[in-house]
């Protein structure tokens, strides 16, 4: 009797204890669940903005738009300009502006690389004193641009006056032949980014040769100014030989300076716009499919293959991406880095490097605009073909 007792006991208290595990794991899963609900139902849905012109006007920040509201297709809308910007500014104003009618928008970013539109970023601010503005990158007096947007980015062209020469100079150059043209030095930036150029080379002991074109946008068009450096680049390399740097203030320029820098072994340092996409697909005949057209690492892959085929390993060279790929989708990193983490100040060099390097693998230098706070230049990392 008193075993039959005691072996009933024994399952009476195994019963409890896998009663109470049971009770504790469904409380621990209901406490679980409810937590995660309540995670859920706290993270606020929110809306950003990206503003950039029409396929024809810029295909790279206009396919940037599209890629992004792919990417992010319940946070990212893709808002584009009218067609004609100089015709149409009200217009441009009204589109940027309308997206403060979204009650869930809390980021506007704008690529037009524009002037005009200071106010539409005032109007914003007035329907909306909350939405973070950031401008990647238009075109407007700095001090207005810095008074009226959140934040301003853009590429530093006066200080690729320095990194220009002094890469060339890494790379071999002896000499530094800058073409250009009288239009193209009538603009401050151009003058400026060819005087420090200047000064880099006699710092550096490069010979510094100016050469003038034609004018496209006075004679011609881009033609004559293409013949011109068909025939005046071998004559210049004869001259100097082939260390020798050769930099066009012109992007229609480097379909003929990379052709010829193939034939005739000199360097290029950097395009005026350094990017894969400039000059490299047409001159090296590549076959870039149209779900590739983005695809950077693959298109610099096939350019450093054909590059090294024809014995220029090393000697030409340019930015991984374009500028006018990478400036909208990290404007909106960094407004969702904003949005996500109160703790973050975008108004700091090395947050927008780290932010850089984390969401995009590149080491990408920033530095402060002269004295104003929320406006940062950047250099990005170099890729050799």
């Amino acid at each position: 009797m008193k075993k039959k007792l005691s072996i009933f006991l024994v399952l009476v208290m195994m019963a409890s204890m896998l009663l109470t595990a049971c009770g504790n794991k469904q409380t621990e899963e209901t406490q679980e669940t409810t937590a995660q609900t309540e995670t859920e139902e706290t993270e606020e849905a929110y809306h950003i903005a990206v503003v950039t012109p029409t396929l024809s006007v810029s295909e790279d920040e206009f396919r940037a738009g599209e890629q992004l509201e792919e990417q992010y297709p319940d946070i990212v809308k893709h808002l584009v300009l009218p067609e004609k910007f100089d015709t149409e500014i009200e217009g441009c104003i009204s589109t940027i502006v309308s997206a403060a009618d979204d009650p869930l928008m809390k980021a506007v970013i704008v690529s037009s690389g524009q002037s005009g539109l200071i106010p539409a970023f005032q109007q914003l601010k007035e329907k909306n004193p909350d939405i973070i503005t950031i401008s990647s990158a238009i075109y407007d007096e700095p001090d207005m641009m810095s008074e009226n947007i959140d934040l301003n980015l853009d590429m530093d062209a006066i200080r690729r006056g320095e990194t220009i020469p002094k890469k060339a100079y890494e790379m071999g150059a002896k000499t530094f032949i800058h073409y250009s043209f009288p239009t193209h030095l009538a603009k401050p930036t151009i003058t400026a980014r060819r005087d420090q150029m200047k000064k880099t080379c006699e710092e550096l002991g490069m010979e510094f040769v100016e050469v003038i074109t034609p004018d496209p946008q006075t004679g011609n068009g881009p033609e004559a100014m293409q013949q011109f450096l068909q025939e005046d680049i071998p004559r210049q390399i004869e001259k100097y030989g082939v260390d020798t740097n050769i930099f066009g203030t012109n992007c229609p320029m480097y379909d003929v300076i990379i052709a010829k820098a193939l034939e005739l072994k000199y360097t290029v340092a950097e395009q005026c716009c350094p990017t894969p996409t400039q000059a490299y697909p047409t001159v090296l005949g590549l076959e870039i499919a149209e779900e590739d057209a983005t695809n950077f690492d693959k298109i610099n892959e096939m350019i450093a293959e054909k590059v090294d085929a024809q014995g220029m390993k090393g000697r030409l060279s340019g930015w991984p991406i374009p500028v006018t790929i990478f400036l909208p989708k990290f404007g909106v990193e960094v407004a969702m880095e904003m949005i996500a983490n109160s703790e973050f100040d975008p108004n700091n060099a090395e947050n927008l490097g780290n932010l850089a390097k984390d969401k995009f693998g590149l080491e990408v230098d920033f530095q402060q605009y002269e004295d104003y706070e929320n406006y940062y230049m950047f250099i990005m990392e170099s890729i050799y073909y």
